[in-house]
């Protein structure tokens, strides 16, 4: 989760407390309150998991470049679409909140497939750059070892982090 979604979220979660108080309506203060306080927990986990960011294809090992574009969609889509929902049950706007229900909905799956995305191509980066380091070490070619042992870490360090954003979202 981005550290700007968890901002949103904490804002919405005081906002939607607010409102619970204002109409008094205890639900809705509890469920504010819960949102705002998951929100601060996933911005204290982002700044203590690694993120990778682009990762470019190298030309000489064939690394397959990374972008985690459909997480990045999918976070923002879930951000968008849960301001959205809380904006339309502040304001009683039965359409807007539904929409912002889809949204988010859609935001979840198409980050769960960036993240399955992500996790694979990770797991695949470590075996061919295991297979390659191994054979360049065989040969004695120190140059091609240290490129596929950076194709292996990468993938590594790719699939951790699929993992961990997996491990925080279905526990």
């Amino acid at each position: 989760m981005s550290t700007g979604k968890s901002y949103i979220d904490q804002a919405t979660g005081m906002a939607q407390r607010a409102m619970g108080a204002v109409t008094g309506d205890s639900s809705q203060q509890i469920e504010g309150e819960a949102t705002r306080t998951q929100a601060e927990q996933e911005n204290l986990d982002s700044h203590t998991t690694a993120k990778l960011g682009p990762i470019t294809a190298d030309p000489n090992t064939g690394a397959v470049a990374h972008d985690n574009s459909q997480r990045a969609t999918g976070s923002w889509d879930q951000t968008v679409g849960s301001a959205k929902e809380s904006v339309g049950n502040m304001l009683g706007n039965e359409e807007l909140r539904r929409a912002g229900v889809e949204q988010n909905a859609r935001g979840k799956g198409v980050e769960a497939e960036g993240q399955l995305r992500d996790y694979g191509d990770g797991v695949q980066d470590r075996v061919k750059g295991g297979v390659g380091k191994a054979v360049a070490a065989a040969t004695g070619d120190r140059e091609q070892e240290e490129k596929w042992t950076k194709m292996h870490d990468e993938g590594k360090v790719l699939q951790r982090g699929a993992e961990a954003d997996m491990q925080k979202r279905f526990g």
